[in-house]
């Protein structure tokens, strides 16, 4: 069956008047590659880059759901339009999200000026989509002031959300053993915020202590950089929101007074580009004959009448 061919000037122009459906079907583009997706980027391009993103990346269980709905919840309390992207694991059959944060955050369904959507890893290591900075710039330019990005969660692999916005938040729980390991692990340098969540249970002092005992053995900070700021929380009461939004608001003033925005944002592009690149490159390979081309130049490495790097360069001559 032909599909049905888009109409993507009427589509962003629904978008950036705040329609949900239009939103929703852009970011539906964007997950399925759609063969429209160059015209709907190009169309987006000038409403872009005015948007502040904030990423959630935590351990499963520290409460990264409601702490985005508290911030939701204060965020359009100041008048903002603001959108959540809810990276979450992908079912192995559908290749769908099996967490639904458009369920964990549905006291805002009705608000027409959040837009919530979740969007499926599919496997994909770092713990955010490949779809991911498209679906921001949609968001970005339907008019969301504030866009939200909470991650499948932390580790050694899920560094890549702070590639992807312009402030990190890692989230933490007192009484989880793996809390301070993971930060050990690779997280502690990613993080511009630290928020120790339920921060009513025992513990919780002795955890933003050892966090704040990290954060100040770290080296190499130079004079005016940025010093990562540990708060505590209660997401489900509230209690301790307004600090973390002070912080998050500090963090902003000082990306936009030392550069380190535009610098965060150059990057950011850097890596689509150079995604958009490869995914290509890999498409175009996908078109070379496998029977006289890589099964043909595997074996003659496999052999050892070919090295690796001779075989790749006679792939790339082949490719149209």
């Amino acid at each position: 069956m032909a599909r049905r061919p888009v109409d993507v000037p009427s589509l962003v122009e629904a978008a950036r008047a705040g329609s949900p459906r239009a939103v929703a079907r852009l970011i539906t583009l964007v997950e399925n590659a759609s063969p429209a997706l160059r015209e709907v980027m190009a169309a987006l391009a000038p409403y872009t880059g005015t948007a502040s993103i904030i990423g959630l990346t935590g351990s499963p269980g520290v409460g990264k759901s409601t702490t985005t709905s508290a911030l939701v919840r204060a965020y359009r309390e100041q008048g903002k339009r603001v959108g959540v992207l809810a990276v979450d694991p992908s079912s192995p059959f559908s290749g769908g999200a099996l967490l639904g944060d458009r369920i964990r955050l549905g006291e805002h369904a009705l608000d027409p000026e959040v837009y919530v959507r979740s969007m499926a890893s599919r496997g994909h290591l770092g713990g955010l989509s490949w779809a991911t900075p498209q679906a921001l710039r949609v968001l970005d330019a339907a008019g969301c002031e504030v866009i939200l990005l909470e991650t499948v969660g932390v580790g050694q692999s899920e560094v890549e959300v702070a590639g992807l916005a312009d402030t990190v938040m890692v989230l933490l729980a007192p009484g989880m053993g793996d809390g301070i390991q993971a930060a050990k692990a690779g997280i502690l340098e990613i993080g511009d915020l630290f928020v120790v969540n339920k921060a009513d249970r025992d513990g919780a002092d002795a955890t933003v202590r050892d966090l704040r005992y990290m954060i100040s053995l770290a080296e190499g900070r130079e004079a005016g950089e940025w010093r990562p700021v540990v708060d505590k929380l209660v997401a489900e009461r509230g209690e301790g929101l307004e600090e973390v939004l002070g912080s998050i608001a500090k963090h902003r003033a000082w990306l936009e007074s030392s550069g380190e925005l535009g610098h965060r944002r150059r990057r950011r592009a850097e890596d689509e580009i150079e995604a958009i690149a490869v995914a290509q490159l890999r498409s175009r390979m996908g078109e070379v004959d496998r029977g006289e081309g890589m099964t043909q130049l595997a074996q003659q490495v496999a052999s050892g009448e070919l090295d690796a790097y001779r075989a790749a360069d006679e792939l790339l001559a082949k490719l149209p």
